[in-house]
């Protein structure tokens, strides 16, 4: 689908599905919470959503919280898109939050704001650095329990993605929510302040566990709310949708 007149410029995720969904893809600079319980495939969709973007010039960055990098590219290896060559240009870079942590003496169990603070910036300084036009923090939950308070989730996110949007990156912040939640984050806090939230969930149909996806909302554009089966290929994610019919909204 193309972008109706007046709708703000879109960064097409190079997922097909989920562009034709988003009418183009993901209004430009805004920041998306990717969510859903364990097994979904968020992190491949994720990772999917960087490397088109590096294989069309824009730099992308990888902010992991949990798994080192190393095993991160490991899982993408095996995708038929995926160019080596996209991290030696440097177009695709991967960052562990850990090390960060360390380097601004942050190993502590509970940020303060003034840490808060400190990260978002050197975050965002980084990412001004190299460039950054597509970010991905998998998972925003972790870093969430180094915050505690909603107060302290709701400065951060606040301030990452003014911080991110100002750059013109468009980000994904993957958040993690137990498999028979009806909420959309862990703490309650982030949905509300994300632009965008994509629903990643597993769903048991006639015997078979099926992943599947669906747009709950995304500023700056029109939508589709239709449920999706997502399937994990060589090829990359594929969208079928669940049942015909649905709405925009």
């Amino acid at each position: 689908m193309v972008a109706r007149t007046g709708e703000r410029e879109r960064c097409a995720t190079g997922i097909d599905g989920l562009d034709t969904i988003l009418y183009g893809g993901i209004p430009k600079a805004n920041t998306v919470l990717l969510t859903g319980s364990c097994g979904t495939g968020k992190t491949s969709l994720a990772l999917e959503f960087l490397i088109h973007g590096a294989l069309k010039g824009e730099n992308s960055l990888f902010v992991s919280v949990t798994e080192n990098s190393e095993k991160l590219l490991a899982n993408i290896i095996p995708y038929r898109f995926f160019d080596k060559s996209l991290i030696k240009s440097g177009r695709l870079v991967f960052v562990d939050l850990p090390i960060m942590y360390e380097r601004l003496g942050m190993s502590k169990p509970e940020l303060s704001m003034e840490e808060i603070d400190l990260l978002v910036s050197a975050i965002g300084d980084l990412a001004k650095e190299l460039g950054t036009k597509r970010l991905v923090v998998d998972s925003i939950t972790s870093v969430c329990y180094k915050l505690k308070t909603s107060e302290k989730i709701r400065d951060f996110i606040l301030k990452l993605a003014k911080t991110l949007s100002d750059l013109n990156c468009t980000s994904m912040l993957v958040g993690e929510v137990a498999a028979e939640s009806h909420a959309y984050s862990s703490f309650g806090v982030e949905e509300a302040i994300a632009d965008g939230i994509i629903l990643m969930a597993n769903m048991e149909r006639r015997g078979d566990l099926l992943r599947t996806l669906q747009v709950i909302k995304m500023r700056g554009t029109m939508h589709s709310r239709t449920k999706y089966v997502l399937d994990l290929t060589p090829m990359g994610v594929l969208l079928v949708p669940l049942l015909k019919g649905g709405s925009t909204g």
